[in-house]
């Protein structure tokens, strides 16, 4: 057998290195050497970020990769992008395919899966493209209202500063602190009142427990006098002090007579006037009633 010459033993090692480096790359970049997936073609308006490799994922799976991109100068600056999909989707009619971009600026392509029941696209016919509206998109539209705002919250935080500056901001501060300082102490006296209380409780209760004793004793002997014979003494004192009351009202004896009949009171008043002029009498001329000599009567 004829041995091949060194260069061309040179030759077939740097082919083969190509070959390994192309089909390396391509293995690098998510394509598969020898693939078997069906193909579609995607129209975009707009293809920025996507390229050759970037994911497909249907529902959050990966079920494809981008497999090329080109521009249609014919077609009024149209994009078709071909895609490569796993044969055992199955993709509906209906069916869009998004270019999205997360927060860490990776794109791929969502596969939005219309409805199985108005039939399958077949391999190699077109699906409709476009870009997601996702959180990078969605913040983008918010740029505008932001720049509006701008300048409110530039004449908000100057009314801030202002009132932030202001000396009575401080000393509010400073009452605020004096009266959690206050709130504070008096958590402090209602503890140690507390505790106090919960030491004296118990005599307290016991106490209490006393004068219940007492009153339960005096209900007792409430209940056990004679109520009948108490009332039956007080009923016969009240008929003694009518009939008092009676004899009074009537002619009958000294002292309703005393109180009824007028000459009585004009005599006994007569007479303590004679009385009082004889005391008086008695007291001026004491010899007219008295008489006493050691040598015997004299006459007058």
């Amino acid at each position: 057998m004829k041995k091949f010459s060194k260069e061309i033993r040179i030759a077939l090692v740097a082919v083969a290195g190509v070959l390994v480096l192309y089909f390396g790359l391509q293995f690098l970049k998510g394509m598969t050497l020898f693939s078997t997936d069906n193909r579609y073609f995607v129209k975009f308006q707009d293809v920025s970020g996507l390229s050759v490799a970037s994911p497909i994922y249907a529902n959050g799976y990966r079920v494809g990769v981008v497999e090329g991109i080109d521009f249609k100068y014919d077609h009024t600056g149209e994009i078709v992008a071909t895609i490569g999909v796993n044969p055992q989707l199955n993709v509906p009619r209906g069916s869009r395919a998004e270019i999205a971009t997360d927060l860490m600026g990776n794109v791929k392509v969502m596969l939005v899966l219309g409805d199985a029941s108005s039939g399958m696209v077949a391999p190699g016919d077109t699906i409709s493209g476009g870009q997601q509206v996702g959180a990078m998109g969605k913040a983008a539209d918010m740029i505008p209202a932001i720049q509006q705002m701008l300048p409110k919250l530039d004449s908000i935080l100057a009314s801030v500063n202002t009132l932030l500056a202001d000396p009575a901001i401080a000393n509010s501060l400073h009452n605020v602190d004096q009266i959690t300082s206050d709130l504070t102490r008096t958590s402090r006296d209602l503890s140690q009142l507390t505790a106090a209380l919960n030491q004296q409780m118990p005599q307290m209760l016991k106490n209490a427990d006393g004068v219940l004793a007492n009153t339960n004793q005096i209900t007792k002997e409430i209940n056990d006098l004679d109520l009948a014979a108490t009332m039956s003494s007080v009923n016969t004192t009240l008929k003694n002090v009518e009939q008092m009351t009676a004899k009074l009202n009537s002619k009958e004896g000294t002292l309703g007579l005393l109180m009824r009949d007028p000459g009585l009171y004009n005599n006994l008043n007569a007479t303590m006037m004679h009385a009082d002029s004889l005391m008086i009498d008695l007291k001026a001329h004491p010899k007219r009633y008295v008489h006493f000599s050691v040598f015997g009567k004299k006459d007058k």
